[in-house]
């Protein structure tokens, strides 16, 4: 079982008491994004592409934690940029898992055994390391030649360390389902306790934008790996809702207050892949946001979304809702030959906003009115222990 038996307890048990609570809207994942810098750039990536006066911001440690208390959600999700260049991330992890939070920190690898000696083995923590594929298929879409074979090293010196490794598999246009499945056997074979794996969202900021997959695309792609995955018990951290909803038997909304982002400019409108708007709080995020002017059917940029980020929740609670139904798609895996559900129309989703460059200018602006006036710095001379004033000049 690629989720640990307790934490599926856990999360269900939170599901049924927010139901029997007769919340309408609640997260099941806290996606926690402490900074935008990462250390590769990646050509399906829209992330990274800031100026570097936001590049260089940070969520502290005490934003780190009250993000998690103001959500409270059962599971969180640090990601980026690139978490393992945050000085403080030792202590956030440590910080999170001492409140019985299942974290999954998603990184590249790059710098993982570097870091192994700041973490240690815990129940409710779990390493999530970025493989899009196999070797030609993972450096190709990172944009950097070795950086498959540095992770997989990683990888393996981790489980040697006894911690608990996932991995995240997103896959693009041109995918081929007999490579995928072989990868995911190698996978396996590797150790890893599970994988995630959902198709790329467009990011309208992405450098590459030929290689996303429409709905149509994605359905067929992920029928066909699972066909050919069929008996080879594959381990995925996600709902087997979930999974048979990328292989098209699933006629799901999207629940994009299911794992709700906190990033350096606050709570971010309306999900994760979509940035539209920001909220000062949690409460905030989810009192006043026009829920219902997204997801795909309702806005353009939704159209061919089918990741797990808005998804994912909606298949958690469809279990609780339809448990026979999981049970008998988590016995025999996603039906891969009868027809497809229909797909949602999109007639009447309204046009596409840009308001990207707008945002960056806001808040811009923010950092530049909150730096201190900044007046003649004093250096201590060694020898004397005497104050010296310094001329002011650019750092």
């Amino acid at each position: 079982m690629a989720v640990p038996l307790m934490q599926a307890v856990r999360v269900g048990r939170y599901v049924v008491k927010q139901h029997l609570l007769g919340r309408k809207r609640y997260p099941l994942v806290l996606m926690l994004e402490p900074l935008f810098r990462c250390n590769l750039a990646c050509a399906g990536c829209g992330k990274i592409d800031y100026p570097a006066q936001i590049l260089n911001q940070r969520l502290s440690l005490q934003e780190c934690l009250d993000a998690d208390a103001e959500a409270d959600a059962p599971v969180i999700a640090i990601a980026g940029g690139e978490p393992l260049l945050h000085k403080e991330m030792p202590e956030i992890v440590k910080g999170l898992t001492a409140r019985k939070k299942y974290v999954y920190l998603c990184t590249n690898g790059l710098l993982l055994e570097k870091k192994l000696d700041d973490y240690e083995p815990n129940p409710f923590f779990s390493w999530d390391i970025h493989l899009d594929g196999d070797k030609a298929m993972h450096d190709s879409s990172v944009c950097q030649e070795g950086v498959y074979e540095r992770a997989v090293a990683a990888i393996r010196k981790a489980k040697e360390r006894g911690f608990r490794v996932s991995i995240n598999c997103t896959l693009f246009d041109g995918a081929q389902p007999e490579r995928v499945a072989r990868f995911f056997d190698e996978v396996m074979a590797l150790g890893v306790d599970g994988v995630m794996t959902a198709p790329g969202y467009a990011y309208e900021r992405a450098p590459d934008q030929e290689h996303f997959l429409n709905r149509q695309k994605t359905k067929q792609l992920f029928r066909d790996i699972f066909r050919l995955g069929k008996g080879k018990k594959w381990r995925f951290t996600q709902s087997p809702l979930f999974l048979n909803f990328l292989a098209g038997n699933e006629n799901y909304h999207c629940t994009p207050w299911g794992k709700p982002l906190r990033t350096v400019f606050g709570w971010q409108r309306p999900c994760y892949l979509l940035g539209e708007g920001y909220a000062k709080t949690f409460k905030e995020l989810m009192d006043d946001t026009a829920w219902e002017q997204y997801g795909t059917g309702a806005y353009e940029k939704c159209a061919d979304c089918m990741v797990h980020s808005g998804y994912e929740s909606t298949a958690v609670m469809d279990a609780v809702k339809r448990p026979w139904h999981i049970a008998k798609v988590a016995l025999f895996g996603p039906e891969t030959e009868k027809p497809m559900v229909p797909e949602i129309s999109l007639e009447n989703q309204r046009p596409a906003e840009y308001k990207y460059e707008a945002q960056v200018a806001e808040q811009v602006t923010l950092l530049e009115s909150r730096k201190p006036a900044r007046g003649p710095r004093v250096r201590v001379h060694k020898a004397e222990e005497k104050p010296v004033e310094v001329a002011d000049a650019a750092d």
